[in-house]
């Protein structure tokens, strides 16, 4: 495992790249989802999705970005890796980045991506809710997830 680069903020010129790698991210892992509701979500990612959180991402030598999350209001409102750069820890640093330093507790995850739930579970966050839709009222579950908070033991 490589060690991830720097957390850095994506540049608007950056949001066709950001919009790949979405996408990308999305039909590696997302394969409850239609096409044609993949490439809806594609041109909201692209209009309003990006705008509507701080941005945050990973990139590799070569100032590819690897992956991204945005944040906004304590949620990490969005999370992806480059499938070619899964398994690196890209997204354990980009997840651990926007607690440590956005303080984002909260998150949702599609029921029907296993591997994101174990990945959320393993990075110390529960189910505290679910919903039987989407943010478009859609039939895709999402599971709404909390950072567990570790308590401080105080002796004295």
């Amino acid at each position: 495992m490589r060690t991830p680069s720097i957390v850095q903020t994506p540049h608007l010129s950056d949001y066709p790249e950001l919009v790949r790698v979405w996408e990308a991210s999305v039909r590696a892992t997302h394969d409850f989802l239609p096409d044609s509701y993949i490439c809806l979500l594609r041109e909201r990612v692209r209009a309003q999705y990006l705008d509507a959180v701080m941005l945050i991402c990973c990139r590799d030598s070569k100032q590819r970005i690897t992956g991204f999350a945005g944040v906004a209001a304590g949620r990490v409102e969005m999370l992806f890796v480059d499938p070619a750069h899964r398994g690196q820890g890209i997204g354990t640093h980009l997840l651990q980045y926007a607690v440590e330093h956005l303080n984002a507790d909260q998150l949702d995850v599609n029921e029907q991506n296993p591997q994101a739930l174990g990945f959320y579970l393993g990075q110390g966050f529960e189910v505290i809710g679910r919903s039987p839709t989407d943010g478009m009222d859609k039939p895709y579950p999402l599971l709404h997830m909390r950072k567990i908070r570790t308590q401080s033991v105080k002796t004295g």
